[in-house]
């Protein structure tokens, strides 16, 4: 049931983004994304699915924007599975549409934003600081 509440705003400026770092399906398992699709009332959720090697698997339901940061040691790779999602780096701006994804380089400033509801699958190392470092 929780999943289907709204975070409360307050004063921490990474309050509206829910970020849950947890392993969601172990080794073997099978990964069901679809219930965590359909009851994510979230504006801006992301949950790790799993971990392989030394990366993580990451599912994002996303519609708002993110800011902009970097990752100093970890790049990110972003896979649309439904919707229009955009990588707006300092000059420039990249639409990805279902299917298609992007790899950003570590060291990159960059923000993401989605205008309507998108889901985005993504892969980074396990280090990497979802919020930017």
């Amino acid at each position: 049931m929780k999943d289907k509440l709204k975070p409360k705003k307050n004063a921490d400026p990474y309050s509206k983004y829910v970020i849950r770092t947890d392993i969601k399906f172990k080794p073997l398992e099978k990964i069901l994304a679809d219930k965590i699709i359909k009851d994510c009332r979230y504006d801006w959720f992301n949950q790790t699915l799993c971990k392989l090697n030394n990366s993580v698997v990451r599912l994002g339901i996303f519609k708002g924007e993110f800011h902009f940061h970097k990752h100093d040691n970890e790049d990110e790779f972003f896979f649309v599975l439904d919707g229009a999602f955009y990588v707006d780096y300092e000059n420039e701006s990249v639409e990805l549409k279902s299917n298609q994804g992007i790899v950003v380089p570590k060291g990159v400033v960059h923000r993401t934003r989605a205008p309507k509801r998108a889901v985005v699958l993504m892969v980074e190392l396990d280090s990497v600081k979802a919020t930017g470092d």
